[in-house]
């Protein structure tokens, strides 16, 4: 034996030694670390509490929440869309502040009082009424059919500046509909609608705004899922569902504004109502719950929802006999993702 191998031997040890030791303190902290975006594993045995966890730590960061009531939407479609589409995501928008005696549930108002109870820094809940305020068609594509998130703002300016919409800096939100022949920067990679603030630098204002892209023509089984799912599902999967009103972009689109409305009012100048510490890349009360819409979903599974005669899915009920399938938010009281449509 060369008087050299026992030192190979003990440096060999050591070198393994210190690979488990740092295998088990990644391992460590891979394990405590959760996607907020994601329902937490740890699933609660009650159903009321789908995406439960004292992991999550959503906080106020004392910033304003739309609490001035009526909540006014100013619609800017851009692109050419149908009467019947616009139809029908205006009865969701108009569902927000349904009457129950009108409409029965589980109903989109029921959905809304979820996002009522998130306060400001006053007690002031965010506002219980939710109006459409205003329109305005761009039919033209003035700034081509593929935007960034910048010319998304330059659309509001012209939206503003040409004066068919008010610049409401109490109670406005303004609500940019893509349709489905624009492609929008980032859309379908990695988001399927998005909200923030405009820049004075562009719009002349600071305004709280909100986008969302009809993804049936370019990623359906993206941001309309379930009504659509991924190729990589199609074998062993779960089925595509029918949607409620028989289209798959627009009744996709709806649960994503949902969600961006949700997180708007709740959060619109990006500094009140998220979870992380980075206000670049909050965690909202809509990301908290992305993908559950009914009891003991998680883990890929949606929940429990209901189906109508023809067999088309929905979770809530809204006016004008509409019924819509909308993610649930995250409830700052039940410290969980909520819906009206729970079943316990």
């Amino acid at each position: 034996m060369s008087p050299l191998q026992p030192l190979f031997a003990l440096l060999i040890l050591l070198i393994l030694t210190n690979e488990i030791v740092a295998a088990a303190s990644s391992s460590s902290r891979s394990a405590a670390v959760h996607n907020p975006k994601l329902p937490p594993p740890p699933l609660s045995s009650s159903k009321k509490f789908e995406g439960s966890s004292d992991l999550v730590n959503l906080r106020y960061h004392m910033g304003p929440v739309l609490s001035s009531s009526p909540i006014n939407i100013y619609l800017i479609w851009y692109g050419k869309w149908a009467l019947p589409q616009k139809i029908l995501i205006k009865d969701f928008l108009s569902s927000i502040s349904g009457a129950a005696a009108t409409t029965p549930s589980p109903s989109v108002a029921e959905w809304w009082r979820t996002v009522s109870l998130y306060t400001d820094q006053t007690g002031a809940n965010v506002s219980h009424s939710v109006v459409v305020a205003g329109e305005y068609s761009d039919l033209r594509y003035s700034l081509g059919t593929q935007l960034t998130r910048l010319s998304i703002q330059q659309v509001i300016a012209s939206a503003v500046k040409s004066a068919p919409l008010p610049v409401d800096h109490r109670n406005g939100i303004y609500l940019i509909l893509t349709s489905g022949d624009v492609i929008v920067q980032d859309f379908c990679r990695a988001v399927c609608g998005f909200h923030y603030f405009t820049f004075p630098s562009m719009v002349g204002y600071t305004l709280p705004y909100a986008w969302v892209g009809n993804s049936g023509e370019q990623c359906p089984e993206v941001c309309a899922y379930p009504f659509a799912v991924p190729g990589y599902m199609g074998g062993g999967g779960p089925a595509a569902l029918s949607p409620p009103n028989g289209d798959v972009g627009v009744d996709g689109m709806i649960s994503v504004i949902g969600h961006e409305l949700a997180e708007l009012s709740s959060n619109p100048l990006v500094n009140a109502w998220y979870a992380g510490e980075d206000p670049t890349a909050p965690t909202e009360i809509g990301d908290l719950c992305e993908g559950l819409y009914g009891s003991g979903g998680g883990g890929g599974y949606i929940g429990a929802v209901m189906k109508d005669k023809e067999g088309r899915s929905y979770n809530m009920n809204g006016r004008n006999g509409r019924r819509f399938l909308v993610q649930w938010l995250w409830s700052p009281v039940l410290k969980a993702c909520a819906g009206p449509n729970a079943l316990d």
